[in-house]
């Protein structure tokens, strides 16, 4: 099978991504999918990046577009749920090494490794995407067109220690925290 012929593969079977629902609610009130939020996340990311020079950009916005790769077959588990973090990363593991097989073989070694750093936050690249994709879920959240029951105070702890360090990701979670809050006491802006 040529190259071409296995991005095609890749990319037939990264559509299965688009029919993965999660728990977050569109500002329409229709229910958000992970092909989705992994596009929104990118272009967070390509608008961010501009605050962060020393970062690598090309692998920045590779990981923002596979970072949830994982959830291709088996879903996504909303952390909210509180799932076995083990074998959620396991599972995903699992996955993302699937579907990277159906890359040429340097390129799907090359994305399998740019995945397990974003799982395993081991970059500074993979701490920038893991900050974004926690705070792209919280303005969905806050945007979203949720339940009368829908619990924003798990906004306001949602992976925090991911924008410690930078002064532009701590303004970010302030702004979002503020945010979350007024949601909580109905007095949005």
């Amino acid at each position: 099978m040529s190259a071409v012929e296995r991005y095609i593969e890749f990319i037939k079977e990264a559509e299965l991504l688009k029919g993965v629902l999660r728990t977050a609610w569109q500002s329409t009130g229709r229910q958000e999918s992970t092909g989705e939020h992994s596009w929104r996340l990118a272009l967070f990311a390509a608008v961010m990046l501009e605050e962060f020079p020393e970062l690598d950009g090309r692998k920045t916005l590779i990981m923002c577009l596979i970072h949830d790769l994982g959830e291709i077959y088996d879903g996504d588990i909303s952390a909210a749920l509180h799932p076995d973090a083990g074998k959620k990363a396991e599972d995903e593991g699992r996955a993302v090494e699937r579907v990277c097989s159906l890359l040429p073989e340097g390129l799907g070694t090359k994305y399998m490794n740019i995945w397990l750093e974003y799982a395993n936050a081991s970059s500074k690249e993979a701490l920038f995407v893991k900050a974004l994709d926690k705070a792209e879920t919280i303005i969905q959240h806050n945007q979203g067109k949720n339940s009368e029951n829908f619990d924003y105070g798990f906004n306001l702890e949602y992976g925090k220690e991911y924008f410690r360090g930078s002064d532009e990701l701590e303004e970010l979670r302030r702004k979002l925290d503020d945010e979350t809050r007024m949601k909580m006491t109905g007095k949005e802006r």
